[in-house]
């Protein structure tokens, strides 16, 4: 039988048991470049479980990672943690912006940054935790993210470029300016290739990828697992979504008057079933929608985050993956100290 990611922590058990005995995070020196582990993959995946399983056993913070997950309100459609799990681990980074609130890669890096810095400060083990590939690897590859600000003329220019000849034309003429740029900007993203053209054309540096390095040592673990077995789960976390409640979220979002249209709305859940509570799509449509949606975000994290790539340590989910997580961040932190 398939592994389920909610439940292959208890599997685990007993062997982590016996290890996490000899295996505890308490040095009391601090290393030149301290370690922060990395927990990326797919939505779905078991990204949380696995940060929780960490955080408890190697006296570790979590640092969220998500680009949804930093908005207020908006809980059940982005599986932010429970109050519970916030009370038994600290966790960064959430709820620090409201949905109608500007949240730039800028903003999230510096507070990334600030956040890992305490927890170094503590003597406890950062965790950055999510799926948001350009959140990761800004803090993990130190980017150079440009202070520009909003230009409001640029913007109606470009989006009526985009209106009148497609996304495809944002897309063309970022990667005639910015090569580079345009090779880390998802290109079906109108807003995002619209801040990248902006922010060349008024000053900011030649890459989006310039780099600084941090002064920490950085180690990536990623979940997997079979497609199909993905999309599995994807889809039973949107049914679980509802169940708990995600109309009645979304219904509160739009009485506090947020716009559908507000990028922090964007994400997958939150369009569909405020369409349907306008009335122009059913329930079952609206369900439907959100998990191909989810099954479309799941393989552009895939873009970001590769299976080839040679920084991530990939773990499968039906492998019994908390143990091996476990060692590897052991060794890590013996080969630092």
């Amino acid at each position: 039988m398939a592994a389920n990611p909610h439940d292959f922590i208890c599997r685990c058990r007993d062997i982590e048991n016996s290890y996490i005995e000899q295996t505890l995070f308490q040095r009391p020196d601090r290393p030149q470049n301290p370690l922060v582990v990395a927990v990326v993959g797919p939505t779905a995946v078991g990204k949380s479980q696995m940060a929780l399983l960490l955080a408890r056993s190697l006296n570790a913070e979590i640092v969220n990672a998500d680009s949804r997950q930093v908005y207020r309100h908006m809980d059940i459609g982005t599986a932010k943690p429970t109050s519970g799990e916030r009370s038994s681990i600290p966790h960064h980074l959430l709820d620090v912006a409201d949905p109608d609130e500007r949240y730039s890669l800028g903003l999230y890096q510096r507070q990334a940054q600030h956040s890992i810095s305490e927890i170094v400060n503590r003597g406890r083990l950062p965790l950055l935790v999510g799926g948001t590939g350009l959140y990761m690897w800004a803090v993990v590859e130190g980017w150079r993210v440009p202070a520009v600000p909003p230009d409001t003329t640029l913007r109606q220019e470009l989006e009526e470029l985009s209106r009148r000849d497609g996304v495809g034309a944002l897309f063309r003429r970022l990667h005639d300016m910015d090569p580079d740029a345009a090779e880390v900007v998802d290109h079906r993203n109108p807003r995002r290739l619209v801040r990248a053209i902006e922010v060349r054309l008024r000053g900011g540096p030649p890459s989006l990828r310039y780099r600084d390095t941090p002064p920490y040592t950085f180690r990536v673990i990623g979940l997997t697992m079979p497609r199909p077995q993905l999309y599995q789960h994807i889809d039973s976390r949107v049914d679980r979504m509802i169940e708990k409640g995600l109309v009645a979220e979304v219904e509160g979002l739009l009485r506090r008057e947020y716009s559908l249209s507000l990028p922090a709305l964007s994400g997958a859940g939150y369009r569909e079933i405020g369409l349907h509570l306008e009335g122009k799509v059913s329930l079952e449509e609206a369900i439907q929608q959100t998990k191909y949606h989810t099954h479309r975000i799941a393989r552009h994290q895939y873009a970001w985050f590769r299976t080839r790539d040679p920084r991530i340590h990939w773990l499968d989910i039906n492998e019994c993956p908390a143990t091996a997580a476990l060692r590897l961040t052991e060794e890590w932190l013996s080969e630092i100290h």
